[in-house]
């Protein structure tokens, strides 16, 4: 049956409780919409902002109206509403992440290796900064540059001192090198690509969206709690995965060669719970 009257903005789940924001965040970052045409996801635009605009097109479901809000949700940007570039899609952070975390956590021993993945991974992080940016708080070239040569430098620096004084440390403290790289680089990079917000503040609305003013108290906050949130994320992939892989590696199976892609499968489960 044909809706009427239907909210396509409101949450498909209760956003008071965990639960609710997990089913939510997990549904608009599902992997598999990444992997949809550009033509399927402008239909999807075109129903949302029909039902917007209260004309429901004849025969439309409900779950219809609720996969298009999904498929408008992980590709085009909550403010301009243009579709965002494919790597810089958080829909991307499973298959683009996995890649690059098990990059970083196998080519650790040598320091051209240490250089390319941190490299690699401090511009994979500057491309969903950039995407995700609030577009209320424009930001130059300019300082998307400082804030990508600031955090790639900051990640080099680290990973690349941290493997020369863990030389003669245990074999598992250098595979935690990786780990404090990222997330010294995600002290630095978020803050210089949303610098904007923090120097003159974030829309604050109340409860009807009405604009009151802006807030760098909140901005603060908000950046702070994405700094957390991302360091959190890579910590299950990069501080447990090695602990569990150290102790494989001494299993003949584990000796063939399939170590490298085993460090893969924990991370699609630590990268569904957030969006920049």
């Amino acid at each position: 049956m044909a809706v009427s009257g239907f909210d396509i903005d409101m949450p498909r789940w209760d956003q008071s409780t965990f639960m609710g924001r997990l089913k939510h965040f997990a549904n608009i970052t599902d992997w598999r919409t990444a992997l949809l045409p550009d033509s399927r996801l402008d239909e999807a635009k075109a129903l949302v902002e029909s039902c917007r605009a209260g004309s429901v097109p004849p025969g439309t479901t409900e779950e219809q109206l609720h996969y298009a809000k999904k498929l408008y949700d992980s590709a085009f940007h909550p403010d301009t509403g243009d579709r965002m570039n494919l790597i810089g899609r958080m829909s991307f952070q499973v298959p683009g992440g996995m890649a690059i975390t098990g990059g970083m956590l196998q080519f650790y021993r040598t320091v051209p290796a240490v250089v390319f993945w941190q490299w690699v991974n401090q511009s994979f992080n500057a491309l969903v900064n950039y995407t995700n940016r609030n577009a209320a708080s424009p930001i130059t070239p300019n300082q998307i540059g400082v804030a990508y040569l600031t955090a790639t430098s900051t990640a080099l620096a680290t990973a690349v001192g941290l493997n020369f004084y863990t030389k003669r440390a245990p074999p598992l403290v250098a595979r935690w090198v990786p780990f404090a790289a990222v997330a010294s680089a995600n002290c630095v990079n978020i803050p210089m690509m949303r610098q904007q917000e923090l120097l003159n503040g974030i829309a604050v609305t109340d409860e009807n969206g009405n604009k009151l003013g802006y807030s760098k108290k909140a901005a603060v906050k908000g950046i702070t709690q994405v700094v957390i949130s991302r360091i959190t994320m890579a910590a299950p992939g990069m501080i447990i995965l090695p602990v569990i892989m150290q102790r494989l590696e001494k299993f003949k199976f584990m000796q063939s060669g399939l170590h490298g892609a085993c460090r893969l499968l924990p991370v699609p489960s630590a990268m569904l719970h957030g969006r920049v």
